[in-house]
């Protein structure tokens, strides 16, 4: 009975349990494709907060259009946009809005945004948002790690080409910046370690 048992294990049940979760990684394999532009927001104290700003693939952005744009005439107004912020943006909250951010080390939970606003330009859909985040500057550095992830991975979000981080309000610092991908995250089933950005920054 127990080789029996095993059999059924090793030939059938644990096949069929690779089968289903490659079956479940293909349907999760990015939908959705973000261009984000990220501002960190210095003031005399030290880090204030980081502005986003996301660029959506045509098809995500016809989409939107298609469900928001209710007047059909290619603009958002500001009843349009509290819906898109409600019905499309608001759900992934519980996801830190998709801005998984670290200081020294330690998780920072995104509990709100400021300021979101939704344009169309060209019929590509935009959004813009401020995430509040203050870290008092010290004498010794001070350590930020953003890392713009979907943990489900049906959305895929990746640093424009040299526009990847704006610094405001950098003069009373030292900064040191860097790009690469997170060792110490991993998503989509352990696979894949999501690119961030990595931020020092000290008084002078």
């Amino acid at each position: 009975m127990i080789r029996t048992m095993g059999w059924f294990l090793y030939r059938v049940f644990i096949p069929l349990c690779v089968i289903f979760i490659g079956a479940q990684a293909v349907l999760a394999h990015p939908h959705v494709f973000i261009e984000q532009e990220t501002k960190m927001i210095f003031d005399e104290k030290g880090l204030a907060g980081v502005k986003i700003h996301w660029k959506f693939d045509e098809m995500f952005s016809t989409m939107i259009c298609e469900d928001f744009d209710t007047d059909k005439n290619s603009i958002l107004d500001k009843n349009e946009v509290a819906t898109i912020k409600e019905k499309a943006f608001g759900y992934i909250a519980t996801h830190n809005y998709y801005i998984h951010m670290k200081i020294d080390d330690k998780p920072f939970v995104v509990k709100f945004v400021k300021d979101f606003n939704a344009t169309l330009t060209n019929g590509q859909l935009i959004y813009d948002f401020f995430i509040p985040c203050h870290v008092s500057a010290i004498k010794t550095q001070k350590k930020i790690t953003l890392s713009p992830y979907d943990p489900e991975y049906y959305s895929a979000i990746y640093f424009p080409e040299g526009k990847h981080l704006e610094i405001q309000g950098a003069d009373l610092f030292t900064i040191e910046t860097k790009v690469e991908r997170d060792k110490s995250t991993l998503i989509y089933y352990e696979t894949v370690n999501p690119l961030a950005i990595f931020v020092s920054f000290r008084q002078k």
